[in-house]
């Protein structure tokens, strides 16, 4: 059983989503902490032939506090959300499959849920149901885990847990994990690498922007198109 873990990103890029199609079950690692500056709520977009980043405030978000226990700044009237949602129709409404999933992109954005790690949640499980991507989505913290368990070890136990044989991570965590702690474990260890340079599409202009928003790949390819991106990648030992 091919197994992958991941934190709640905000609209992640390709990478993330075939890190999900590469597997049989995804797990959301919503119970560890918060990292300011990364991908938790925030990602980037197009806009005039440059990358921008668009942002979901949160209200006091720390390191110190779990992803799950974290929350978009409260606005009742969602206005933040909308501005978000004008921000990125605005830059998209010529693209070539704007009218394809724009209603897609309008209900991720004005989920009425503020906590970061379900809203997060819903966004993922939505764009996979657009693709089709079949993966079973489990939620860490969900999972019965031993206490107390850290870094490499909490993962092996969440493996253990939804009974994985192989355990595959993004090509960025390889200095993280440890090929013969996993086999001791009765897991072997995998690494996606995206074949991000081939990975081409047209945008607005002769400049491709890589790495951007899945937002910016749903905006401009068909389904079939997205499938094949999902699908160029290697795996490494």
């Amino acid at each position: 059983m091919k197994t992958a873990i991941m934190q709640p990103y905000f609209l992640p890029y390709i990478g993330y989503f075939q890190l999900i199609n590469a597997v049989d079950q995804f797990v959301i690692y919503d119970d560890v902490a918060y990292i300011k500056n990364g991908w938790i709520n925030r990602n980037r977009y197009l806009l005039n032939g440059q990358a921008k980043y668009f942002t979901l405030s949160l209200d006091k978000a720390s390191s110190f506090k779990p992803i799950n226990q974290t929350y978009i700044l409260n606005d009742e009237n969602h206005k933040a959300k909308e501005k978000t949602l004008k921000t990125l129709l605005m830059a998209y409404s010529k693209a070539s499959f704007f009218k394809t999933v724009h209603e897609l992109i309008e209900e991720i954005i004005l989920n009425p849920d503020n906590n970061i790690a379900t809203y997060n949640e819903f966004s993922i499980r939505r764009i996979c149901a657009f693709l089709k991507i079949n993966t079973r989505i489990f939620v860490s913290s969900k999972i019965d885990k031993q206490p107390n368990m850290k870094a490499q070890d909490r993962v092996i136990d969440v493996c253990k847990n939804l009974q994985a044989s192989v355990y595959i991570n993004s090509i960025g965590g390889k200095s993280l994990y440890n090929q013969d702690t996993f086999k001791r474990n009765g897991i072997e260890l995998k690494f996606l690498r995206s074949n991000s340079e081939r990975i081409f599409y047209y945008q607005f202009g002769d400049t491709f922007l890589p790495g951007l928003s899945i937002v910016d790949i749903l905006m401009f390819n068909s389904s079939q198109e997205v499938h094949k991106f999902l699908e160029d990648y290697s795996l490494e030992n």
